[in-house]
């Protein structure tokens, strides 16, 4: 992977990226019409979507994770699903599957019927509550966008955006995420408590008449063009050589891990966190209107992209030092650098 300069982007994307970061302050500001604060996770959501990412939301119910989810399908005009996930889900209750039908000549033959996972944007509500087996099968759709049913392949309709959300795992009835499963997911999307004064502002705006309906501000052929735009972002060849040092270090058996990491971290982040760190910087700096990734995009990225994609040791959980805290003080220290 070389890095390429900012000259080699052509007038038409650097028009293209204007355009982006227009319909990012739009969308951030449609959303802030019910979503109130939250800025941080409409902005993660965002870069989800534009760099073909999935999403893993994070937080305790009651937090307007599907509100969220919903709201910004209907900016972005584009059909919307969603899945509660619960202990009995099977499989085919996500993928769908073969119905014997009689047809209008008196025969009878099976006809495949498409499962909620048939949307642009899946909603996997509590995915944590279903077995491994039902959480495989959103796995192929979230990575080969199809799903296989008795043998037979269906593709799924481009913008195709999975955002799940999970309890926090001490809660009872969960069944924690394999590793493979969570490395699927481009960022870990944390939602927390909201402040005081926002508090005051949601219990105001959701407590009377009908939510406002909210502007169509793009649609699936735009997005899928926004999305092309964002790969061709120049990377210079210092940001991918910080990416790759910076995701080495989380690795307690790596040279390049500092000394005081590696009694706190069992499992570091693999190559994919590389691949997400690099496109989360390039799609966050065209939605910023930035012709070039900057240090301050991987930045920005790094606590989403990296962790979900460490284990901490127990020496760790039992000082009360989480993957967080790890990934801002690697930050810090490279910053010092």
């Amino acid at each position: 992977m070389h890095g390429n300069s900012a000259g080699q982007l052509s007038a038409d994307d650097v028009q293209r990226i204007d355009e982006l970061r227009s319909v990012h302050t739009q969308l951030v500001s449609e959303l802030g019409r019910v979503i109130v604060g939250q800025s941080d996770v409409i902005d993660q959501l965002l870069i989800c979507l534009f760099a073909r990412g999935h999403g893993l939301l994070m937080g305790v119910p009651g937090l307007a994770k599907t509100l969220l989810v919903s709201k910004l399908a209907e900016t972005l005009s584009l059909k919307f699903h969603r899945i509660q996930f619960t202990p009995d889900l099977m499989p085919m209750d996500i993928t769908g599957t073969d119905i014997l039908q009689e047809t209008d000549t008196g025969r009878r033959q099976f006809e495949f019927v498409h499962g909620p996972v048939f949307a642009n944007i899946v909603l996997a509500d509590e995915i944590n509550r279903a077995p491994p087996k039902t959480q495989a099968a959103m796995l192929e759709a979230m990575q080969e966008y199809r799903v296989t049913v008795l043998g037979r392949s269906y593709p799924l309709e481009r913008p195709f955006l999975v955002l799940a959300t999970q309890n926090p795992v001490e809660q009872e009835g969960t069944y924690p995420l394999p590793e493979a499963q969570l490395d699927r997911f481009m960022f870990l999307i944390r939602l927390d408590y909201p402040t005081e004064e926002e508090e005051i502002r949601i219990a105001s705006s959701t407590t009377g008449d009908d939510l406002p309906e909210l502007s169509h501000v793009l649609h699936a052929e735009d997005i899928i063009d926004f999305q092309k735009l964002v790969r061709r972002i120049p990377v210079p060849d210092h940001i991918y050589k910080f990416a790759v040092r910076l995701v080495r270090k989380t690795r307690p058996d790596s040279e390049a891990a500092p000394d005081w990491l590696k009694p706190l971290v069992a499992w570091g982040a693999g190559p994919r966190a590389v691949q997400n760190l690099i496109l989360g910087g390039k799609t966050r700096a065209a939605l910023h209107g930035q012709y070039m990734v900057r240090q301050e995009d991987i930045h920005a990225v790094a606590g989403p992209v990296l962790v979900h994609r460490m284990i901490t040791t127990f020496a760790a959980q039992s000082e009360g030092i989480d993957a967080g805290q790890i990934v801002q003080r690697l930050l810090a220290e490279s910053s010092e650098a």
